[in-house]
């Protein structure tokens, strides 16, 4: 039981329970709940199907990559970044920094203190966002969005990046990019008031982690030679766990932000489970159609397409538009990276190890139009601070306007941005793996390997690392008990 002392009884705290009178404990138990879906897309989910996806050599490198960026997130959000994503404005687009750790913030009831809305005239339009559980779910549920974004904005880059330079990066640009863009859409910022849609992250995490890694891919240089004219999956059975974690999690990505266990809620996970089956679908029949083969690889990345497609507008469209946004999610992106992705001197020259910029930027754009285009009135009153807000198809030209206008910001700002961050870190380590690595792979950077098979090329230095298993040890010293010794 709770200690009454903890709290402040005058707050409306129950006496050693620890309810306050305004807690809901359903919409708490759900954003927990979402929240930690969301975590699970991460961990496991996005470091099973990195280490899965690449190269065997890679894998160890990839599934760390993720590993790390989810766990320096974590640090960095709570010390800084919540408040500057969701706190007081400091600037039109960026709030002040602080930390999210004492109890009496932690436990009070979340608010977001920018998202009050005012007319033209002054008067008030909409209050600010104060859901029913405390801020310690707020804090939890967006910085696992936070964590994800630096997740997928690595698949850009793995199978060369220095991983030192990748533990200086992830603080760096989770402050000076995915700050800006949260606060701004998110947070009570310009292009929140502004009336710009983004339900869940289409350009908050989808586009800004697809151009962001474009972006550093180009400053990070390109994997070898070898591994860009063979870099086959090592294991896609794996990848496809990988892959059924994301899907899945997406319930909680997408259902947690009405910040409430409500109706828009089951709206949004039905329309983001439609979206993702018709775009996984659709790049499939273009599989078959053009290279007479399904692709389990492109059924993944259709599904993944329509899953960030759908996130700008998941409980503001129709059924029927979610069906329209998985055609064109499944469409476009295989159009771009199978096609133009081919033909283009830019796209070529840039090495997107899993193709980041199709799938996730591009997709995301389409979202964020499209939801411009078919965003419900009766449903955007259900989730925007700004009234009459509805999508072109309903008579308003302007919102898909507002929509392209909020991506080119995003898009620029990410460019500049990473360019400099990638320019800052270049400074204090090569971006970019030495030769010699890049040759060996997983044992060289890390000491270690995915798959311990004895004769598979390896290059582990027991001087260095240690362990009985050396070449040495294997023919001079027993094996420990228990084990049996294969020379």
């Amino acid at each position: 039981m709770a200690d009454p002392t903890l709290y402040n009884m005058s707050a409306g705290y129950s006496p050693g329970l620890g309810v306050p009178d305004w807690l809901n404990k359903g919409d708490n138990a759900w954003q927990m709940i979402s929240a930690t879906l969301v975590g699970m897309q991460s961990v496991p989910g996005l470091v099973i199907l990195y280490g899965s996806i690449v190269k065997k050599k890679w894998a160890v490198n990839s599934a760390f990559m993720a590993l790390y960026a989810y766990a320096a997130v974590w640090l960095c959000w709570v010390t800084w970044g919540y408040k500057m994503s969701f706190g007081h404005k400091l600037l039109p687009f960026w709030g002040k920094a602080g930390p999210a750790l004492e109890h009496g913030f932690l436990l009070a009831q979340a608010a977001l203190p920018q998202t009050m809305h005012f007319h033209h005239n002054g008067t008030m339009e909409a209050t600010a966002i104060m859901p029913a559980y405390p801020m310690a779910s707020m804090v939890y549920f967006q910085c696992v969005f936070a964590a994800i974004t630096l997740i997928l904005l690595a698949g850009s880059l793995l199978g060369r990046m220095n991983f030192i330079a990748w533990m200086i990066f992830v603080p760096l640009w989770l402050t000076f990019s995915y700050t800006i863009g949260a606060f701004s859409i998110w947070g009570g910022g310009f292009l929140f008031h502004w009336g710009v849609m983004d339900y869940s992250g289409g350009y908050v995490i989808h586009l800004s982690s697809g151009v962001a890694g474009f972006t550093a891919a180009y400053w990070v240089g390109p994997r070898s030679t070898k591994d860009r004219e063979r870099f086959p999956p090592n294991n896609v059975l794996l990848m496809l766990t990988g892959a059924g974690l994301l899907w899945m999690g997406w319930a909680g990505f997408n259902g947690g932000d009405p910040y409430s266990a409500n109706v828009d809620s089951s709206l949004a996970v039905l329309n983001t489970n439609i979206c993702a089956a018709t775009s996984l679908l659709v790049w499939t029949c273009l599989d078959v159609i053009f290279f007479k083969k399904p692709s389990v690889i492109g059924a993944v990345q259709g599904m993944i397409t329509g899953l960030v497609c759908i996130t700008p507008g998941a409980g503001l469209v129709q059924g029927w538009a979610a069906i329209v946004m998985g055609i064109v999610s499944g469409s476009i992106p295989w159009f771009t990276m199978m096609v133009v992705h081919k033909r283009s001197r830019l796209l070529q020259q840039v090495d997107d190890t899993l193709g980041v910029f199709h799938t996730h930027a591009v997709a995301g754009f389409l979202g964020g139009a499209t939801t411009g285009l078919f965003a419900h009135p009766s449903l955007c009153t259900l989730f925007l601070p700004v009234s009459n807000s509805k999508g072109a198809f309903y008579g308003s030209g302007m919102q898909f306007v507002r929509q392209v206008v909020g991506a080119l910001f995003i898009i620029s700002w990410n460019v500049v941005v990473t360019s400099l961050v990638c320019l800052a870190v270049r400074f204090i380590v090569p971006l970019r793996m030495p030769d010699d690595e890049l040759t060996i792979g997983d044992d060289a950077v890390h000491g270690e390997e995915a798959y311990a098979l004895w004769g598979d090329g390896e290059k582990y230095d027991s001087t260095k690392h240690g362990g009985w298993y050396s070449d040495n040890d294997m023919h001079h010293n027993k094996a420990p008990s228990g084990v049996t010794q294969n020379v």
